[in-house]
């Protein structure tokens, strides 16, 4: 069998945790953020896990992470 790529922009964005779950970053944080309070800002910079609907696309794009 032929071996499968990596989508290598999937590769950038998400990373696979020792469980088997993916970690994604969160939206809004690349301007406009004078607007935004701090606890939002605090909250948008950190990672969260893909769901559990979107896990299947992730883990074809990433097949070896």
């Amino acid at each position: 069998m032929p071996t499968l790529k990596t989508h290598k922009g999937a590769a950038k964005r998400f990373k696979k945790t020792g469980t088997g779950k993916y970690l994604r970053g969160q939206s809004k944080m690349r301007h406009i953020l004078t607007s935004k309070e701090k606890k939002t800002k605090r909250k948008l910079g950190g990672q969260v896990l893909v769901s559990d609907a979107d896990a299947p696309k992730v883990r074809r794009m990433i097949p070896y992470a």
